[in-house]
């Protein structure tokens, strides 16, 4: 069942979600060379923690940690542990808060010093992705919507969506209905409504978009191993364009690029 928020619950949400983007204002500041990815998670769970919120993942369904950091040819839920993120590497960080009841969830692929420009690609086609999915998100519009614009923005540039995990609606609940693939059909699937709340989430393989499940029963990497990138905003469906409601400075980077690409 798609949950229409009330406005106190969308406010509620609001909160939530800016404590995630401070978030990540925040793992910007830590994330470099030499880092090991537990040290990271451990930096996030009491960033979190001291803005009064919880980590929503750590738990949920048995994952071990406050935040998936997916390595290069992971592709989502890399549990943190000893490896250290080396120089050249793109790390997806992906991170849920709850905060007086209220969930939502972002993530972000950051590029580790001087990357390829192969993975400087990959990069800026899953954030344009991301971008344009967001235009499509309007009143009236469906879901296919964006699972079309999604799909069309990674292949025309040789790259492949993810099909086995999708994006999702969120604010009670970390995962709401709808699910919302990133490829699809324009004029398919539910129909957008206002005070609807969406995790929108490309996640784009450079080369196929066939994945499998490592024996932790979690991390995600492309069969192929090649490179992968993630990223995620939670949006509020509203009159006029959507709202962005994890935004935050780490996007002013990628300006600039948007209007070449």
């Amino acid at each position: 069942m798609i949950i229409i928020k009330s406005e106190k619950e969308i406010e509620c949400i609001k909160e939530s979600s800016k404590i995630l983007a401070e978030t990540f204002e925040y793992v910007k500041s830590q994330i470099k060379a030499g880092i090991k990815t537990k040290d990271l998670d451990r930096k996030i769970e009491t960033f979190i923690i001291k803005k009064g919120a919880k980590p929503a993942f750590k738990g949920y369904n048995g994952y071990p940690a406050s935040a998936c950091i997916s390595i290069n040819e992971v592709v989502i839920h890399g549990i943190p542990d000893e490896r250290r993120i080396e120089e050249g590497d793109i790390v997806g960080v992906d991170i849920g808060v709850k905060h007086k009841g209220c969930f939502s969830d972002a993530a972000y692929t950051f590029g580790i010093g001087e990357i390829s420009k192969e993975k400087e690609k990959l990069i800026d086609t899953t954030l344009l992705a991301l971008y344009r999915a967001i235009d499509k998100a309007q009143i009236g519009g469906r879901v296919g919507d964006i699972s079309h614009i999604v799909q069309q923005t990674a292949e025309s540039e040789g790259y492949n969506v993810v099909r086995e995990f999708v994006g999702h609606g969120v604010g009670k609940k970390l995962h709401e209905d709808p699910p919302i693939p990133n490829f699809g059909r324009e004029g398919f699937g539910p129909r957008l409504k206002s005070g609807m709340i969406l995790a929108l989430e490309p996640m784009i393989n450079e080369g196929t978009y066939n994945v499998d499940i490592l024996d932790d029963g979690w991390t995600v990497v492309t069969r192929d191993r090649k490179s992968s990138a993630h990223f995620e905003h939670t949006i509020l469906i509203t009159e006029g364009n959507s709202e962005i409601l994890t935004n935050s400075s780490l996007y002013e980077d990628f300006d600039s690029k948007l209007k070449l690409i």
